[in-house]
């Protein structure tokens, strides 16, 4: 195994020389002070140079330990030398050292010694929130795994008033979604992998790549304004250990997919994820169209996942330098079936302009690949990190119903296919630096290169409907099909390049007596250089209905979109640009831009006191975001720009009760940008809807505050309580405009939204036994963690305001209503058993539940209720067991109670729009517009440890 090892790090780094490190921590309390925490004594490994001082709450930590059995060697001003032998450090763990210390080596009380892993581990984030002085929540790689989550989507909805919306993977923090969050990569900004989103979907990102994924519910100067809801900040793995090869394969059903009598995708696409297909030559004047436009039966739909891990670590230069690598490659697979209802156009009279029996047949694959080296001589570190990543889904979507109830099939009998196939591809490079020159002078920087492609290719859209309006059941044909673009093939593709970069530095002040600094100042520059290229072209088949038409099998379209048709006359191809005649026909849609910023931040903090710390900052952002475009609604293009300077200040102050309980408070001032889709006018079209943004959308403010209790009764305890509100000022929503389409588009609705909320988290250990056997103590516990958030939001619709400063008629039903995407209540609860059998056996099974009420899916207008996502509850059960030194299995099940995902137009009750010069009538009946079922997930996964 090691000459497998050093055969990959010889062709990576060079020829190195390994040596194993673990960790000495612990927490020092003062007998003679009512066993408050003891500060600044010295802590030293006998028989090394390895040694450490406590901080303010007692706490040390030696890192860089050879792995080995120590005496561990206490020593403070007035009390005697105290020595703790037998202390073990393992390679890539924590020996932690808990003990109380009195006036003589008599006094040596409560030593606690135990073995923990490094900052993947609950016990390890707990006691970095606790140390912050801003409010940070992290979930750990040991978490994610208990819980059985798979990707970063989930894992953050694990954390206290975050849920995610069905269908689209955004994420909802407090009540907002993607537009008032951040995603970043080890502080570093990721790009979006849809033009209509802000952040990229975390469901892409494998939790092996994850250390740890910290949750910043408040703003801090240090990072970028363009913040309302969350910083989501990905830790990538810092591998420390021994040099290890792990192979992982797993394999599972879901039931939905499993129970339907076939499966089909579409034409084209491989199952690797990888496809890729250009225009063809000579479109308009020819049919070279290779791919079918009809569905492909496939293999039985099993998903699955293969990976591969491996890591090690090395001393060099004599033992004063440390390198180690880590790298993980990763593919897996995954088909879904969805059958139900959707509906769409829905009247004030809850009358349904199209509805629709759908099927859904989806097929999504990720590749993962992620490597990183890091090198520490003393004091200073610098890592670098690649990450590709390859993200695909092909969906085979068929629709039967009515089309349009005053046109298209209004008795029924139309069909609609859609075969779609998006991929994206994301390449990141990072590199990161940290150093401590003297003892209180420290530089941070970070740089990354950020490439992302995303495409989707060939998609192909059927619409057909009945020979005769008044027999749904009998022959379709395209003859009587209203719109060209009803039957295409669109292409399309997106390119966002980005630099950004980091660097800050900090500087320790006001020595005490006991040789540590009672204040910090950090000064930083951030910048981020985005170029972002989106381009699309759409072949519209314009079928000529003033001629005898052919009827057509909804499963044999190749059989009249083909060359001997189009010289017959029977369609002709163009763009929306015009037909083979136009000069320019081939010319594609297109928005582009670039958004630059430019940042600087001074950060003040200050302990008043051993138990009060401020933490004073302020930013200030020069935004510029250009854009022009050359779409169907404006072929003669135009540009637009947006430039303003922001002052962005906080305040954090924290005070500690005693050394278990904090009480926290901060407030901050950010902004919100729209996205370039938002405001480009550009058409994109759905089966049941349109969408086009709008040019004149301006940044929204925002202004937080948060207050918040929290206690740990142990090292992996937490009890908190909190309280907050934001007011947002000009927020940003789609909205539904009045034309002859209904099409949505996106505008500043109003002055104000505020959102107002209370949040509780508890974590327990319900019973905890440790049996000592020979050279191993075999754990038995049981755990459990629940944590809520109950919201109340509101925000003002003003009709007025959109007219004014968009040209667009919106007539809201409601002059007043709650913020899109927030539930009232969000609620997450596990339970946790965990045994040791032996030294290398164990099991450990978790069941996890996860609740959101009814939340705003849209909002409604002229006189029509909101859309309403209805809330559901789900229930995983995870089972992992290891078996011996190198084999882990497990089993997991998911999504238990299997409830009916639903989407409703509500009656409206509200304050209503009582202009008298509209006369709205107002809807009085809900009706469902969407209904269906995910169905059970059962996975059975191996992992073998070399």
């Amino acid at each position: 195994m090691r000459k497998i090892l050093t055969t990959i790090a010889l062709c990576c780094l060079g020829i190195t020389f390994a040596q194993e490190t673990g960790t000495i921590a612990g927490k020092l309390l003062d007998k003679e002070a009512n066993n408050q925490p003891l500060p600044f004594a010295n802590v030293v490994v006998q028989g090394t140079a390895k040694g450490a001082s406590t901080d303010f709450d007692g706490l040390f930590e030696i890192p860089d330990v050879p792995v080995g059995t120590y005496t561990l060697e206490f020593r403070f001003t007035g009390y005697q030398t105290v020595e703790v032998p037998n202390v073990l450090v393992e390679a890539n763990k924590i020996a932690v050292v808990d003990a109380t210390l009195g006036a003589s080596a008599a006094e040596l009380e409560a030593v606690v010694i135990k073995v923990v892993t490094s900052r993947e581990r609950e016990e390890a984030l707990l006691l970095e929130q606790k140390a912050a002085v801003t409010l940070k929540t992290s979930i750990g790689a040991q978490e994610l795994a208990k819980k059985g989550v798979g990707d970063v989507g989930t894992a953050v909805t694990k954390v206290t008033g975050i849920s995610k919306q069905e269908g689209s993977g955004n994420i909802f923090v407090r009540g907002l979604g993607d537009r008032y969050n951040i995603t970043t990569l080890n502080g570093l900004p990721l790009p979006s992998n849809d033009p209509s989103k802000k952040n990229i979907q975390l469901g892409i990102f494998n939790t092996s790549i994850v250390e740890a994924i910290g949750i910043d519910k408040t703003y801090n100067p240090e990072n970028f304004g363009d913040f309302g809801g969350a910083n989501i900040d990905i830790s990538s793995k810092d591998y420390k250990g021994k040099g290890f090869i792990e192979i992982g394969f797993s394999s599972g059903i879901n039931t939905e997919t499993t129970g339907a009598d076939d499966f089909f995708l579409t034409d084209g696409p491989n199952r690797s994820g990888f496809y890729d297909i250009d225009i063809p030559a000579f479109p308009l004047s020819n049919y070279n169209f290779e791919t079918s436009w009809d569905r492909q039966k496939t293999s039985a739909p099993v998903n699955s996942n293969i990976s591969l891990k491996l890591g090690d670590s090395y001393n060099i230069f004599g033992g004063d330098t440390k390198l180690s690598v880590f790298g993980v490659g990763s593919f897996s697979n995954n088909y879904s079936y969805r059958e139900g209802i959707s509906r769409g156009g829905v009247t004030v009279n809850s009358v349904a302009n199209s509805d629709f029996d759908f099927f859904n047949y989806a097929y999504n694959t990720n590749t993962t690949l992620m490597g990183n080296i890091g090198i520490k001589h003393g004091q200073n570190k610098i890592s670098y990190n690649a990450l590709f990543l390859n993200n695909s889904s092909e969906q085979q979507k068929e629709f039967f119903g009515i089309i349009d109830v005053e046109d298209d099939a209004p008795n029924g009998g139309g069909f609609i296919q859609r075969a779609v196939f998006q991929r994206t591809t994301l390449i990141t490079h990072q590199l990161l630096g940290d150093h401590e020159i003297g003892k209180n002078f420290e530089i941070n920087w970070g740089g990354s290169y950020n490439f992302l492609e995303g495409s989707e290719p060939n998609r192909r859209q059927v619409t057909l409907v009945p020979e005769v309006p008044n027999q749904p059941d009998g022959p379709r044909s395209f003859r009587l099909v209203s719109a060209a673009s009803d039957n295409h093939r669109f292409y399309s593709e997106l390119l966002e390049e980005e630099i950004a970069g980091n660097l800050k530095a900090t500087y320790k002040f006001k020595k005490n007596e006991e040789d540590e600094y009672d204040g910090k100042v950090t000064v930083g520059y951030s910048a981020r250089f985005k170029n972002v290229d989106f381009e699309a072209t759409q072949f519209n088949f314009q079928v000529f209905n003033n001629i005898a038409q052919p009827t057509t099998e909804i499963y044999d379209v190749d059989a009249y979109f083909n060359q001997q048709n189009l010289n017959s006359g029977l369609y002709r191809i163009r763009t929306f640009r015009g037909t083979i005649d136009t000069p320019n026909a081939l010319d594609p849609q297109f928005y582009e831009g670039d958004q630059t910023i430019n940042s600087g931040f001074i950060n003040f903090e200050y302990a008043f006191s051993p138990k009060f710390t401020l933490l004073a900052g302020v930013r200030g952002e020069q935004i510029n975001q250009t854009i022009a475009w050359s779409t169907s609604l404006e072929p003669q293009g135009d540009e637009s720009e947006l430039d303003t300077f922001e002052i962005l200040p906080a305040l954090s102050l924290k005070y500690e009760i005693d050394e278990k309980q904090n009480i926290k408070f901060a407030s901050s001032k950010t902004y919100t940008l729209p996205q370039y889709k938002e405001r480009a006018p550009f058409l994109f079209q759905e089966v049941n809807q349109d969408y086009f943004g709008n040019e004149n959308l301006d940044l929204s403010t925002n202004y937080n505050v948060d207050l918040k209790w929290e206690s740990f009764p142990k090292s992996n305890e937490i009890i908190s309580v909190g309280v907050f509100g934001k007011l947002i000022e000009n927020p940003i929503n789609a909205i539904t405009i009045q034309s002859a389409s209904n099409d949505i588009t996106w505008a500043n609705t109003g002055d104000q939204a505020t959102a107002f909320g209370a949040e509780l988290e508890v974590r327990k250990v319900l019973f905890e036994h440790e049996a000592d056997q020979v050279d191993v103590s075999l754990k038995n516990s049981l755990t459990a963690g629940i944590n809520a958030a109950y919201m109340i939001t509101n925000q003002e619709l003003d009709g007025q305001k959109v007219l004014d400063e968009a040209g667009l008629s919106f007539i809201p039903t409601y002059t007043d209503t709650g913020i899109s995407g927030a539930s009232d209540l969000v609620a997450n609860a596990d339970l946790s058993y965990y045994k040791d059998f032996s030294k290398d056996k164990n099991i450990q099974l978790t069941l996890a539940a996860n609740y959101f009420s009814d939340r705003i899916f849209a909002i409604g207008n002229f006189g029509k209720g909101n859309i309403i996502e209805k809330g559901v509850p789900t229930v995983d059960f995870v089972a992992k067991t290891q078996l011996t030194e190198n084999i882990t299995i497990g089993l997991s099940a998911k999504n238990l109670f299997n409830p009916s995902i639903e989407r409703f137009q509500e009656a409206v009750d509200g304050d209503t729009n009582d202009d008298p010069t509209l006369n709205l009538n107002f809807q009085q009946r809900e009706i469902t517009i969407l209904s269906y079922k995910k169905g059970y997930d059962v996975k059975l996964s191996l992992a073998y440890k070399f």
